[in-house]
């Protein structure tokens, strides 16, 4: 359940930065609202997350999941880089948080 927690606090982290994008075009209440929720619950399941699963897993498993996130809809959304070497690392980072998982000790 930890796991599944983590997983979604990373995904609203994603929503949380998009919402963040659209309030530097838009600045509408919407965006706003999205910023604040995407983050109060990407911090909220994080937290939970964090009563069975190490903080130091948990964040690097959060962070990535965000940072690969963030980039993959920016490159799909926004027509950000998509050269072989950006998309190589981003699947390093991805490597790495297997590796916590399979390696760790959760």
């Amino acid at each position: 359940m930890a796991w599944i927690a983590l997983v979604f606090a990373g995904l609203f982290e994603v929503v949380g930065v998009l919402a963040m994008n659209r309030l530097k075009e838009k600045k509408d209440k919407l965006s706003f609202l999205l910023l604040v929720l995407g983050f109060i619950v990407s911090f909220g399941l994080l937290s939970v997350a964090m009563r069975t699963i190490s903080m130091g897993t948990a964040y690097a498993v959060w962070t990535a999941i965000g940072t690969v996130g963030g980039t993959l809809v920016g490159m799909l959304l926004y027509g950000e880089s998509r050269q072989a070497r950006r998309i190589f690392f981003l699947a390093v980072v991805v490597v790495a948080v297997v590796g916590l998982k399979v390696l760790g000790d959760e």
